[in-house]
């Protein structure tokens, strides 16, 4: 579904991203991990069009996206989230995710019942006529997931959506993942907690500074020598490896 081809990046003399490739199939979930700094941002970046890269091909269904503007990439079917949470603090969590819903329906009424299912199936039920500056941290991540999944998405990118969240809150995003993915929205998203990256993904690729170094299943990246070295130690390959 998902097609990368040598994409660059350099801010400066900084080379953020060095020529990655990348595929992802659809209807899976794909993980792109590695240490902070590595440029998986960066790549999300550039794949939703929110930065231009300097080399390099996006292709979404065999359609070329490279350089799109991100709300013409988010009509072609692909939208991402943001791992820093900034809902309209003013608005009702309901009227938040109708915001996305408005990307393919003009009708506010079309757009409401929309919203308030997508809000319901991901666990939002009874937040949705509260305003969203209200939510908790878990709270917010579910909400920035639900807006983006109200734009219709065939491909949604999800960036660190577990981050901060505490054992039993991450366990429940999981769950919820794997509900998305199960409705038929392939995704691709980038994750440091290990255990949720094995416990959801099919094909997980690896950065580090900027560069591909390593990609296949969880259990394959768990034993690579190239990514224990540069980016998860023996614990925290090992504590991947079991939930593989």
């Amino acid at each position: 579904m998902l097609e990368v081809r040598g994409l660059s990046k350099r801010f400066g003399g900084l080379l953020a991203v060095d020529d990655v490739d990348l595929d992802v199939a659809k209807g899976g979930i794909t993980a792109l991990i590695g240490p902070n700094g590595a440029g998986k941002t960066t790549c999300f970046a550039m794949i939703a069009g929110f930065i231009r890269p300097d080399a390099g091909i996006v292709r979404l269904s065999g359609l070329d996206i490279t350089g799109l503007r991100p709300d013409l990439i988010a009509a072609a079917g692909m939208v991402r989230t943001f791992q820093i949470t900034q809902p309209f603090a003013g608005l009702t969590v309901l009227e938040n995710i109708r915001v996305g819903a408005y990307l393919r329906t003009p009708d506010t009424h079309a757009a409401t019942t929309r919203a308030r299912e997508i809000g319901t199936r991901l666990g939002l039920g009874p937040q949705l006529d509260r305003q969203a500056a209200t939510l908790t941290v878990a709270g917010r991540k579910r909400l920035e997931v639900a807006r983006a999944l109200a734009t219709g998405p065939r491909l949604l990118l999800l960036d660190e959506v577990m981050a901060g969240l505490n054992p039993t809150e991450i366990a429940e995003i999981v769950a919820m993942i794997r509900a998305i993915a199960a409705s038929g929205v392939t995704i691709l998203l980038i994750e440091h907690i290990m255990q949720a990256v094995a416990a959801l993904a099919q094909h997980v690729y690896v950065l580090a500074e900027g560069a591909l170094i390593a990609q296949g299943t969880p259990r394959q990246i768990a034993d690579d020598p190239a990514v224990i070295e540069a980016y998860l130690g023996h614990g925290a390959a090992a504590r991947l490896a079991s939930h593989a």
